[in-house]
């Protein structure tokens, strides 16, 4: 049995141990699209068997090419692996198999059939937020009574939260408690797992002005009224035919299925071969459509809802993106189907009409935590930290004592950042310092960290800076003293360093760049 893991890979699994080796909760793994779970999965499974011989493992997700994939991977790295398969798409029920691949939708009731059960592994882990969050709550809480609370449960994931309620791990009804390990996916672009992917800018944008929002996200209904019209949908059609020239996999992401056809019929127009496929393609249909476009024999497929997730194409070298979203996973998701790596391949050019890019940012600096919304008819408030009577948010001067309050912080909008699909994209700018200053940071669960903080006229910018820490955030620190404290003995603590901050050096000017809704710190310039 032999099984070549990229070192994200192994340092994965090796989280996982360590994770269970203290905690007792269930874990989620991150891995950007196209990053190879599969194969982390398939070693994760393999190395759990080799060290117990009658562990049994069963992998979960919801559609039948994850299945099938998931099964495929593991039979190339362990040809004799004891699996199956339990799936309605696929015709098979292989439910006493020690690995089993299954369907959610075809297992869900079926867990007293299941029976001993070590450990279970969730890919895209991120749909339990949907509609069959039910299915696998209900199947997991009878799995574990019948395996006395044993079973160990892990997610895997490219984006760890969801649009109703934000991140996976947090929040009283979640099932996953922890992010166990988290690799960026600007640094698998950057070692090279990964292509880039380049925004362009197109002359043609969807109007959802007047489009309504329920639980969080554009009104179905509503968004394909506003976005479906001929002069629209001809207007960026052309546009993706002229950007389209030199590139091989047209991938089409619109929103609604007579939107997805509209969009379809006017590609044709132009001569190109595309196809559509949507919920109600019929199975033997779609799989004909996506064999053939993953072959290169077609060049196009427009589709709406259902090549999100799970779909592997890795030589899609195009995205349009056709669908305003709200969710923040929903554009992740859509952008990371052109990441994959593919011979000939250089980047993915992703043209989009949507305005995401604008609505969420860099996909590297996307922020998923739940938005809570702002309380209606009441007045914003701020406390003064002298005698603590409550004042007016905009009040400059405490009524009772007189205390001066700081300048408001005031964050640069990323207007730079509006059509970059990573942060490497955005230009930096530097900014005259004015005035700096320290202060302690405390991060409930975390050490402490120093908070500096640039006043560039009216506007401040802040970074931290990790004493307290280990590894990579502590040599960070230890480099950022060495900056500006010479050959001064670096703190072990955020206390030492505030007794020494008479010593620092003062920089004259920093280098920003906008990260989602705030900025981060890429240079400093001294005297």
């Amino acid at each position: 049995m032999s099984l070549s893991l990229r070192p994200y890979q192994r340092a994965a699994i090796e989280a996982l141990y360590d994770y269970f080796s203290g905690s007792a909760g269930n874990p989620l793994v991150v891995l950007p699209t196209g990053t190879g779970k599969s194969l982390c999965i398939a070693g994760f499974t393999r190395e759990a068997i080799a060290a117990y011989g009658d562990t049994r493992v069963l992998i979960l997700t919801h559609v039948k090419e994850l299945i099938q994939q998931n099964f495929m991977a593991l039979l190339r790295a362990w040809p004799d692996a004891p699996a199956g398969i339990y799936s309605a798409g696929l015709s098979r029920r292989d439910i006493h198999a020690q690995i089993l691949f299954a369907g959610i939708q075809s297992i869900h009731r079926h867990a007293y059939k299941v029976q001993r059960c070590d450990l279970v592994l969730i890919d895209e882990a991120h749909l339990l937020g949907r509609n069959d969050s039910g299915m696998y709550r209900r199947f997991l809480t009878q799995l574990k009574e019948i395996n006395a609370g044993l079973t160990k449960v892990v997610g895997f994931t490219a984006t760890p939260y969801r649009l109703d309620s934000g991140l996976l791990h947090e929040g009283e009804d979640r099932l996953f408690t922890d992010i166990a390990y988290e690799v960026p996916v600007l640094e698998m672009i950057q070692q090279g797992y990964l292509c880039p992917v380049v925004p362009k800018q197109t002359t043609t944008q969807l109007d959802v002005g007047g489009v309504g929002t329920r639980g969080g996200e554009f009104i179905a209904k509503d968004l394909e009224a506003a976005v479906d019209r001929d002069e629209v949908t001809r207007a960026a059609v052309a546009e993706i035919v002229e950007h389209g020239a030199d590139r091989g996999s047209w991938l089409v992401f619109c929103s609604g299925v007579a939107h997805a056809r509209h969009v379809r019929d006017a590609i044709r127009e132009h001569g190109i071969s595309a196809e559509t496929v949507t919920g109600d393609t019929p199975g033997p249909e779609r799989d004909g459509i996506l064999t053939a476009f993953k072959a290169g024999r077609l060049r196009c497929v427009t589709n709406a809802n259902v090549l999100t997730t799970g779909f592997d194409a890795p030589g899609t070298d195009l995205i349009a993106l056709l669908r305003p979203t709200k969710s923040v996973g929903l554009y992740v998701q859509m952008v990371g189907r052109g990441t994959r790596l593919a011979e000939g391949k250089d980047d993915c050019l992703v043209l989009d009409f949507a305005g995401n890019t604008a609505r969420h940012g860099p996909i590297d600096t996307v922020d998923g935590r739940k938005k809570e919304p702002a309380e209606d008819g009441k007045a914003p408030i701020k406390t003064c930290p002298e005698c603590k009577t409550i004042n007016h948010a905009s009040a400059r001067h405490c009524i009772e004592c007189d205390y001066e309050f700081p300048p408001p912080v005031v964050k640069v909008a990323p207007k730079a950042a509006s059509d970059a699909l990573l942060s490497t994209q955005i230009q930096a700018a530097w900014c005259d310092v004015t005035d700096i200053g320290y202060a302690r940071h405390e991060k409930p669960g975390k050490p402490a960290s120093l908070r500096v903080t640039y006043e560039c006229g009216l506007i401040q910018h802040s970074e931290w800076v990790c004493f307290e820490h280990t590894g990579f955030p502590r040599d960070k620190a230890l480099s950022w003293w060495r900056r500006r404290a010479g050959n001064l003995p670096p703190p072990m603590t955020v206390n030492e360093a505030l007794a020494q901050q008479h010593h620092l050096r003062r920089p004259i000017a920093i280098q920003v760049r906008p990260t989602g809704q705030y900025t981060e710190i890429t240079a400093v310039r001294f005297m």
